[in-house]
């Protein structure tokens, strides 16, 4: 029996199709055509593990490298002055990709420590890969719980990698997974697409998808039970790593004892971020972090803002969570934060989080706090969030009453705001909103993004914004240069195309006839649906 099965790409398209691919970036189009799509999609991704299955493990290798895989890295905001990059990767080789990680997933949860609290992979699920209670703030107060109940004169050390996901060997995941699936065909796949999602490099993870962080839970699985095994009292959550010893020498021994177990595989501790400190320090500052207190900032830190609308009483939930939005006086809170030199930015991620609980008053209040010029530069490491919440309020219906004034603020945004547009991954979600309704200011603003842009997913995005707005001068600025945009552009425009009646129909028409061969992914079987087929097909249902 083989190692991958239908299943495995399955989950990953379902988890894609409910959660998006990447989530450091906002969702486009593409998830709701996997959501749609998930079961043909994974009997896609299916045939063709069956047939690298079939064939040696050198060409498997061979094969996925002539492949055409699409992906594109992008610059993200992270924290007030940080950068990263991630991976916005085709839909097709997210499901494949995520679905390998899958399989990895199911063999290695039954070798990992119960210390570590990061993505706990559940044996079955429908749209969810791992398990939501075995979350980071669940990791926080189980190492503070353990501090409050040690003897006096334990010392907690906390401590993270540096750089982590960036320095990752290919080489050694290849060999861990090897470890787990020894006729080396699995290994050899993940290694071929990360070499294509790497720009060639050896080292790094695409940031923001599931296999990632499947990865990343496998290489430092060794690294765990080393320190169990020299007797270590450690807990863990991704790369933030507690220690618990008995004294300052038995803690700086542990933490030497990491170094060199990271340093075996080219990785080191982050020195600004490793501190020592006794029990009830560390409780507190962990009661402080979570919001462990009765003040409103407490309180709006703590709330979990996980929904579950298939919960058993899904309308009670809801109403409590709003009416404890509502009880808070939370303009009093970002006036507060804009006193500091450094906002807290777990606290400004919740008020964009529970935007969506006030009333429509007091949300425009809130969003014109938050979208002000000086205001959203010191709140930018929290700029995905705000966005996701001011989006939130726009596709409601019952904020409709504050649209108006709510698209003036935005509007205004591009223009006191353009430095942080220069991530990617800003711009991304503030088009996200902006496709809402059109304006004069941000059609303009479009346009001009979508003629200086380099990046195949921006122009998605600008296309995206044309396609709702039914903006037919856009339309037509695409489709006349239909030639020479990639698949992907082409894709969003094919889609686009259904919202310009008799216009739309002809291009259609015109361009219709080359797009099996355009969209090729280069694995296509006479005898199956093809990725292609598939797509035009959703696109007509549409």
């Amino acid at each position: 029996m083989s190692d991958l099965t239908a299943k495995h790409f399955e989950r990953a398209a379902a988890d894609i199709g409910a959660h998006g691919d990447n989530d450091t970036l906002p969702f486009d189009v593409d998830t709701s055509f996997v959501s749609a799509n998930q079961t043909e999609l994974a009997q896609i991704a299916f045939r063709f593990s069956e047939e690298l299955r079939r064939d040696s493990e050198p060409n498997n290798k061979k094969k996925i490298a002539e492949l055409t895989v699409f992906s594109e890295r992008l610059l993200v905001a992270t924290g007030a002055t940080g950068f990263r990059v991630t991976t916005k990767i085709h839909p097709f080789w997210s499901i494949y990709f995520n679905g390998l990680g899958v399989a990895i997933a199911e063999k290695l949860e039954l070798q990992r420590s119960s210390r570590t609290f990061s993505y706990r992979f559940l044996e079955s699920g429908e749209q969810e890969l791992f398990d939501r209670s075995s979350s980071w703030r669940f990791f926080r107060e189980t190492t503070a719980g353990v501090a409050a109940g040690a003897p006096d004169g334990t010392i907690i050390v906390q401590t993270d990698i540096s750089s982590f996901y960036e320095n990752i060997s290919h080489h050694y995941i290849e060999n861990l997974i090897d470890d787990l699936f020894p006729d080396g065909r699995l290994g050899n796949q993940i290694n071929a697409l990360l070499t294509r999602f790497s720009a060639g490099r050896s080292f790094g993870l695409p940031v923001g998808g599931q296999c990632s962080r499947i990865l990343a839970e496998l290489f430092l699985n060794s690294i765990d039970h080393q320190m169990t095994n020299a007797g270590l009292r450690w807990y863990r959550y991704v790369d933030d790593y507690i220690l618990i010893a008995a004294s300052n020498s038995e803690a700086y021994k542990g933490l030497a004892f990491l170094s060199h177990a990271l340093a075996d595989y080219g990785l080191t501790l982050n020195k600004t971020k490793t501190m020592m400190m006794n029990g009830r320090h560390y409780v507190d500052y962990v009661n402080t972090q979570l919001g462990g207190d009765d003040t409103s900032a407490g309180i709006l830190r703590h709330i979990d803002l996980h929904y579950d609308p298939y919960s058993d009483n899904p309308d009670g939930d809801y109403e409590s969570l709003k009416t404890t939005v509502e009880h808070l006086d939370v303009q009093k809170l970002l006036g507060d934060e804009l006193q500091k030199s450094l906002p807290d930015n777990f606290l400004v991620t919740q008020v964009g989080r529970t935007l969506k609980f006030h009333n429509p008053a007091t949300a425009l209040q809130l969003a014109k706090t938050l979208l002000e010029a000086s205001n959203l530069h010191a709140f930018r490491a929290s700029w995905s969030t705000i966005m996701r919440g001011v989006g939130s309020l726009r596709s409601e219906e019952s904020y409709s009453g504050i649209y108006a004034e709510l698209d003036a603020v935005l509007d205004d945004v591009g223009e006191h705001s353009a430095h942080l547009l220069q991530a990617e991954a800003n711009l991304l979600h503030y088009l996200r909103v902006l496709r809402f309704s059109r304006t004069a200011l941000r059609a303009a603003f479009v346009q001009n993004i979508y003629q200086s842009t380099r990046s195949s997913t921006i122009r998605r995005a600008c296309i995206d914004c044309w396609r709702s707005w039914k903006d037919r001068p856009g339309f037509i600025s695409v489709v006349n240069r239909w030639s020479e945009m990639n698949a992907e552009s082409q894709r969003l425009a094919w889609l686009a195309a259904e919202s310009f009646g008799d216009q739309g129909q002809g291009f259609r028409r015109q361009v219709g006839p080359s797009l099996d061969q355009s969209w090729r992914l280069g694995i296509e079987r006479q005898d199956c649906k093809s990725f292609a087929s598939l797509y035009r097909s959703w696109c007509d249902d549409k």
